[in-house]
């Protein structure tokens, strides 16, 4: 192949052309929310805690309790963000050596442990949320149970999500997803 000249003269500009993607539309999920207004929450109790230590020299009692129960809140409704987005690690190097049939089974199989664990997970912070309700927190006259059950809406939203992604894979009959971010979109 020969190359013909080019008769316009060449810049940066004609060199490098550059396209822009559109965004992708930024859609708001009760999970997203939550997790946000958390988030926020827990760097304004952090930053009222570090205020008044270090700039009052008198620290506010009850911001480290109730920032250590809200990273927990946040940790919680995170993991559902994440569960949803499928951006959780995971090994799949053995599933994609394994032919088409035996890898379907793998990934049901997986799907299956998954929800099982996490229906286990919704349990056993019922039972927490429950025993706790005697239990008083240490600096405020609020029940324990009320941290627990930030822990317990974050489960239960981890098994909506797990819930979802057993019905999605049962529908493509457990074939791999090109984008498994997009999977209940």
């Amino acid at each position: 192949m020969t190359h013909e000249p080019i008769d316009e003269p060449v810049n940066a500009a004609t060199m490098l052309h550059l396209e822009d993607e559109a965004d992708p539309p930024i859609v708001f999920r009760v999970d997203d929310v939550l997790a946000f207004c958390l988030f926020w929450l827990l760097g304004g109790v952090t930053f009222l805690q570090f205020f008044s230590r270090y700039v009052l020299n008198d620290s506010v009692a009850w911001t480290e309790e109730i920032g250590r129960y809200l990273l927990i809140w946040v940790t919680f409704f995170g993991a559902a963000i994440v569960f949803r987005r499928r951006t959780n690690i995971a090994v799949e190097v053995i599933v994609d050596m394994l032919p088409r049939p035996q890898a379907r089974i793998m990934r049901c199989i997986a799907d299956v442990i998954t929800l099982g664990f996490v229906i286990l997970l919704v349990w056993f912070a019922w039972n927490l949320t429950q025993r706790m309700m005697i239990q008083r927190m240490t600096v405020i006259d609020v029940s324990m149970s009320v941290v627990y059950g930030g822990v317990l809406v974050g489960c239960l939203l981890i098994l909506w999500r797990a819930v979802q992604a057993f019905i999605s894979n049962a529908k493509r009959r457990w074939d791999p997803v090109s984008d498994p971010s997009q999977m209940f979109d």
